[in-house]
């Protein structure tokens, strides 16, 4: 077993972090860490548990370290989901103790040597981490996208090969994506709000990263133009999306392109099958009933009409946060770079 632990185990993606991790087979959860308040009690006594999964009861009496290397050291590999404005320089000093670092914040997304990875899209950019280690770090860090960027290029990745250089997305995304205290009820019920600080330029740049070509030494964006549009509405999980992409092909070929796709990963524990979810029903997909679909995981896609236009969904804090991070982790273990 590897043993791993959470840094930032209290808040809304540390649970799901936590709740995940509860019966890996590869990973043991030995380290629980948290702001300066909460170190030192139980993990039981300090977490407001809010999912929809019950308290996982063997983590409970887990004494909450604070977030620092010294606090890790009987870790080989660390999930971040610690916020943007410190996780930057608490992930660089891990990294530099030694520990493999899968992080869902955006602090080095688009860090020159730092991988910013979706395992079914782009495995072959953990190759970054090479270069990490070239420049004297014994450890590493890893990167998963902004979790609608993870639902979007999942959906694109199947079609790729039928080209395109200009693709647009407008987002629904759920109001848990904000955190738990992160939209007012007020400012949510009966309303769309359209504006998400940071969204629209995180997809229009960290796709183009992660569809990008790696050369061995960089990562070549990739050749098209993303155009978003962000909008938060009255759900609780599942980011939905609509999508408009320059594709000539017939709609009969992207059907076939999505049917006879397959990733390019296999054998990791968390992997959904399928990865991405194509339906017929001209209805679907639809969050309440499709967004916890391959255990969260799956991307699901649908009203694939010419234009070329269709719909994506995934649930923001499994496949677009906790999820992907350990799926990220899993993949690094199979490759051996720990």
């Amino acid at each position: 077993m590897i043993n791993v632990g959470v840094l930032g185990a209290t808040g809304a993606v540390g649970q799901r972090f936590v709740q995940l991790l509860a019966d890996h087979p590869w990973f043991s959860l030995t380290t629980l860490t948290a702001s300066g308040r909460s170190a030192g009690r139980r993990y039981a006594d300090v977490v407001d548990w809010r999912l929809d999964a019950p308290f996982p009861d063997a983590f409970g009496d887990l004494v909450v370290a604070p977030t620092d290397p010294a606090s890790l050291r009987d870790c080989d590999l660390v999930f971040s989901a610690l916020p943007a404005e410190i996780a930057g320089e608490v992930e660089t000093a891990c990294a530099a103790a030694g520990l493999a670092v899968c992080t869902n914040a955006s602090s080095h997304r688009m860090d020159a040597d730092v991988p910013l990875v979706v395992p079914e899209v782009n495995p072959d950019h953990l190759g970054l981490i090479d270069l990490q280690r070239d420049g004297g770090r014994d450890g590493f860090i890893v990167t998963n996208p902004n979790c609608s960027t993870i639902v979007f290029t999942l959906a694109l990745k199947p079609i790729a090969p039928l080209g395109f250089s200009d693709v647009r997305v407008a987002t629904m995304q759920a109001i848990s994506g904000a955190g738990f205290a992160g939209v007012p009820a007020m400012a949510i019920y009966d309303n769309v709000v359209p504006f998400i600080g940071g969204e629209e330029e995180k997809m229009e740049t960290e796709t183009l990263k992660i569809m990008g070509t790696f050369d061995g030494a960089t990562v070549k964006p990739a050749p098209f133009q993303v155009s978003a549009s962000c909008n938060r509405v009255p759900v609780i999980d599942g980011h939905t999306m609509a999508i408009w992409a320059d594709v000539t092909a017939p709609v009969e070929a992207v059907l076939a392109a999505y049917r006879s796709w397959n990733p390019p990963i296999s054998g990791l524990p968390t992997q959904p099958e399928p990865a991405v979810q194509l339906f017929d029903q001209p209805n679907r997909p639809q969050p309440r009933l499709d967004r916890m679909r391959g255990r969260g995981m799956t991307v699901s896609v649908g009203r694939v009409r010419p234009g070329l236009r269709f719909i994506a969904l995934g649930h923001n804090t499994i496949r677009g946060a906790a999820g992907a991070s350990i799926l990220n982790a899993e993949l690094i273990a199979q490759k051996k770079f720990l």
